[in-house]
C-alpha cells in the first residue's frame, strides 16, 4: 500500500488562510511570519494541506522506501500555539535554539506563543540554517 501524505502543496490561498486565524494577536504574528520567511527563503508562500505555510520544497527519500515532497521551511498559526518546521536532524539548528528565547521543541517542530517572545535575527539563522542542510542532504532537488 502506498501511503499517501496528506500534506501536499495546494494552490490555496495563504492570506485568506491568515486572514481566518481566530485571534488578532495570532493573525498579525503570521503576518510577520510571513514576511520573514519570505524575506529570508525568497520563495512564494504556498499552502500545504490545510494549515501550514511552507516555503520552497525537497524530496525525500528514506531507508524504508518512504518518500514525499515537503517544504523546506514553514510555519502554521495553530490555537494553542504557533508551529515553525525546521529541518529534522540538524545539530547546527540545535545550536541556534539555544540563543531562540521562549519556545518548546517536537520532533519536526519548534513552538513559540508569540513572536515576541523569540530573536527575529536567531530565527532567520535557523530558516538559513534548514534550508542549507536539507540542500546538502537532498542534492538533487
Amino acid at each position: 500500500m502506498v501511503y499517501e501524505l496528506k500534506t501536499k502543496e495546494n494552490d490555496n490561498s495563504v492570506i485568506e488562510f491568515i486572514g481566518g486565524v481566530e485571534s488578532p494577536k495570532k493573525r498579525e504574528d503570521a503576518y510577520k511570519l510571513l514576511d520573514i520567511f519570505t524575506e529570508t527563503t525568497g520563495f512564494k508562500a504556498k499552502m500545504w494541506g490545510t494549515s501550514i505555510i511552507g516555503f520552497g520544497s525537497y524530496h525525500y527519500k528514506y531507508e524504508s522506501g518512504h518518500e514525499g515532497d515537503a517544504p523546506l521551511v514553514g510555519f502554521s498559526p495553530r490555537k494553542a500555539k504557533i508551529s515553525l518546521y525546521f529541518a529534522t536532524g540538524d545539530t547546527k539548528s540545535e545550536e541556534l535554539l539555544k540563543e531562540f528565547g521562549k519556545h518548546t521543541a517536537g520532533k519536526a517542530c519548534v513552538y513559540i506563543n508569540k513572536v515576541a517572545d523569540i530573536d527575529e535575527d536567531v530565527l532567520k539563522a535557523l530558516i538559513n540554517q534548514s534550508v542549507m542542510f536539507l540542500k546538502e542532504t537532498y542534492p538533487n532537488q
